[in-house]
């Protein structure tokens, strides 16, 4: 520091101020000559009667001022050595790095020379640190910059959390004067300190357009929105609130990966892969981050995810996950994601589980030879199931949402020609097989497997089918399956073995509701009558019960036939013209015995009509 104090120097001035010590003392009215600054080309100049003697540059600016109204407030200028200047009269100084560049060293310019200081939430924290910087101390002047910013920040602006949210995000390139000097981490105490003790929390907080708190805490930096974050969770926030601000932040900074089946490029030769259409979210700020800078910021937002269940929705991380996947997160933080869904996963939907089977420049340059893709990533999908059932034991029973969701997800993914069937079936066989009350979506998703992968063989059809249970089919399933041509012949007979038991059952349960309707007024002398048309009732169900088990009897001996004729034929290598000929004359007498049942069932009711009224009137009666 220069060993003459300033207040020495204004001690010593005169009419004329002598050269002392580096320093030329001028009278105080010099200081009221300087009302304003004018601009030319890339200079700023002191509007003053008294030439100018010190040229300073910050950046590419260069101001012409006066040494001694800077050298009596700032002591950093005050204690080096000034170096004449080579262009012009008086001395030059460069200041580097300075705090808030040129327009900041302009406000310190007019305060230095008494000019009205406007303090406000937009340059405080840029004036705090330049005048850190040069050193604004009392010791120099009663009332220095340090002192006015440093009331403004404590008193103004940490009293209101939009003027701490605009000074937190004015902070952004003052690094690292902000982060030593305290400004960024009392913004962050105070807006998370507001956070956590707001007790007026609309449960659509992040849903809503208008401005407020939470909305503006996820417009941040990621560094401070960081910062905030981790102090929320330090002060026990509510899980949910943190959730819902980091779920609003990716929603603005993170692009959203648009799978649709649009954007699928053609197919064959490692390029099937989806193409992707990444669309920007609401915030254009977002536009001018790069991969990278997408990737730390899944990372930051993965690690302060709140570890309570329901604090963020099962969509949400889905959407992270595939994010993650894109740009080539870690692995680990994929793996923690996966856990993540699978504890969620009974509020997934097929949408959000259509993960795509991305690969991007890197992975297929080290493949070596032509690879085909899957559209969608399988194992991803794979694996969170198995994360569900290891976090969910023996608790699928009572969830039939997850085994509706596999059901739909293995409908999706079944119109993929490259997918293979080992996966496939792996899938479908993931849940035990008490989980599925029915089985009609799996039979939808093995149906439309079989009609995209035509070239399959018998032995693969017979082994995806054995996945399905046909005793768990409904009637008009198993209707549609009978005549399904893409099924092997060994599940259509038993299909239509468990049609011809559907409507035995059927039948027997309709039978038994129209036994107890009602009973005759006076039972005394007609009990015997009312015995004998009961026994003749029961007599009727055995009867149907026989035939019943005699068509399956027959039906089972001709598919025996057919399977030895089809072994012979095979054999011998002979043409399946006859074959097909014979199990078309099965199919018509199957439907020919059909018809001959219903024409008796139906003569039978007539037939018994009068006598089951009278049985109803009887048992009213009684």
């Amino acid at each position: 520091m220069n060993s003459v104090s300033a207040a020495e120097r204004l001690k010593s001035f005169g009419d004329a101020g002598p050269i002392c010590n580096k320093s030329i003392i001028f009278p105080s009215k010099v200081v009221t000559l300087a009302n304003s600054f004018e601009k030319k080309d890339r200079s700023w100049y002191v509007k003053s009667q008294i030439p100018t003697d010190l040229s300073i540059q910050v950046n590419d600016i260069t101001f012409k001022a006066h040494k001694f109204p800077l050298i009596s407030k700032c002591g950093y200028i005050s204690s080096i050595e000034l170096k004449p200047s080579t262009s012009e009269n008086g001395y030059h100084l460069k200041l580097e790095n300075f705090p808030g560049g040129a327009d900041t060293f302009e406000t310190i310019l007019k305060f230095c020379y008494n000019l009205p200081l406007d303090l406000n939430p937009l340059n405080v924290a840029p004036l705090r640190c330049a005048s850190e910087y040069l050193y604004m101390t009392e010791e120099f002047e009663a009332g220095n910059l340090i002192s006015k910013t440093e009331a403004f920040i404590t008193f103004v602006v940490l009293a209101s959390w939009r003027d701490t949210l605009t000074v937190l995000r004015s902070c952004t390139n003052l690094s690292p004067w902000a982060e030593n000097l305290q400004i960024v981490r009392r913004c962050c105490d105070l807006l998370a300190w507001k956070a956590c003790n707001d007790n007026n929390i609309p449960e659509d907080v992040v849903d809503r357009n208008e401005r407020c708190l939470y909305n503006d805490i996820a417009t941040l930096d990621i560094d401070h929105f960081m910062r905030v974050i981790t102090t929320m969770k330090a002060r026990h926030a509510k899980p949910q609130i943190t959730g819902k601000i980091i779920m609003k932040y990716a929603d603005n900074f993170l692009p959203v990966i648009n799978d649709d089946l649009e954007g699928i490029k053609g197919y064959g030769l490692g390029k099937n892969e989806l193409q992707f259409s990444v669309n920007r979210g609401r915030m254009e700020e977002s536009n001018s981050l790069g991969c990278q800078e997408h990737k730390e910021t899944i990372e930051s937002l993965v690690s302060v995810l709140p570890p309570q269940s329901g604090a963020v929705s099962c969509h949400f991380l889905l959407r992270m996950l595939k994010t993650s996947i894109v740009y080539s997160a870690s692995l680990a933080l994929i793996s923690d994601l996966e856990k993540r869904v699978g504890m969620a996963l009974e509020d997934a939907n097929v949408c959000d589980l259509l993960i795509p089977n991305f690969k991007n420049e890197e992975q297929q340059e080290r493949v070596s030879s032509p690879e085909v893709y899957t559209i969608y990533n399988v194992d991803v999908v794979h694996r969170i199931f198995e994360y569900f059932l290891m976090h969910e034991q023996q608790q699928v029973l009572g969830k039939p949402s997850i085994s509706k969701l596999l059901d739909n997800y293995l409908a999706e993914i079944a119109n993929d020609p490259y997918l293979p069937i080992t996966k496939f079936q792996v899938l479908a066989e993931m849940l035990p097989e008490n989980a599925w009350k029915c089985h009609d979506g799996l039979y939808r998703a093995i149906d439309m497997f079989l009609k995209t992968h035509p070239s399959l063989s018998d032995h693969d059809r017979r082994r995806l089918c054995k996945t399905m249970n046909c005793e768990k089919l409904s009637l008009d399933a198993c209707l549609h399956a009978a005549q399904n041509d893409r099924l092997p012949l060994r599940t259509i007979v038993q299909i239509n073995t468990q049609v011809l038991f559907s409507e035995q059952v059927k039948m027997r349960m309709m039978m038994q509701d129209k036994l107890p309707e009602k009973e005759e007024e006076n039972s005394g002398g007609r009990e015997d009558k009312r015995m004998s048309r009961d026994n003749e009732i029961i007599k009727t169900l055995k009867e149907e019960l026989e035939n019943v088990k005699k068509k399956m009897s027959e039906l089972q001996s001709d598919y025996n036939e057919l399977q030895q004729e089809y072994e012979r034929l095979s054999s011998k290598q002979k043409s399946s013209h006859n074959w097909g000929l014979r199990w078309q004359k099965v199919k018509k007498s199957f439907q020919t015995k059909r018809e001959d049942e219903e024409t008796r069932e139906r003569t039978r009711r007539r037939s018994s009509t009068g006598q089951r009224t009278s049985f109803r009137r009887r048992m009213s009666m009684s």
